[in-house]
């Protein structure tokens, strides 16, 4: 399943990026994804992991909630900066991660870091370190709103 997958992903890739549809130039791009995958099984690198497909469905409501809280804190530091006090609390803080996965726990940490004014530091442990640029933003991130969701985009709830 996961190599059709793939070789559906690259296929529509090449396609995209080609823009031709021409019989001869489509089967080509079609036997090139086809061998590039060939390949990529002889070298066990398609996996569960490396191409989640499992991840489909619950990335259409994880992605646009996570492009809004973007957009929300893109604005708060937006504010904080025209700011003429300036008004940041630079804080450190660990969150613990309920994911059961690398890829939820990878997926965390890079949605805490794609969100303005936090940025993952160090993932260890059950735990990521997180620099806030606000305590406000801290404390946002502690309500642990991000870490149920990223929890069930993976899975695991």
């Amino acid at each position: 399943m996961h190599a059709l997958s793939a070789v559906l992903v690259l296929f529509g890739f090449w396609l995209l990026l080609s823009g031709f549809f021409e019989p001869f130039l489509m089967t080509a791009g079609a036997v090139s994804a086809l061998g590039i995958v060939a390949l990529a099984r002889r070298m066990n690198v398609i996996d569960r992991e490396g191409h989640p497909i499992h991840l489909g469905r619950s990335a259409l409501t994880y992605w646009p909630w996570l492009f809004v809280e973007i957009a929300k804190s893109a604005w708060d530091v937006t504010r904080i900066i025209l700011n003429p006090r300036l008004p940041v609390s630079p804080t450190l803080v660990r969150t613990k991660t309920t994911q059961k996965t690398t890829v939820g726990v990878v997926t965390y940490a890079n949605s805490i870091t794609l969100t303005p004014g936090t940025i993952s530091v160090d993932v260890s442990h059950g735990e990521i370190l997180v620099h806030a640029l606000t305590r406000e933003g801290a404390a946002g991130l502690l309500s642990g709103e991000m870490d149920r969701r990223v929890t069930r985009f993976e899975g695991s709830a």
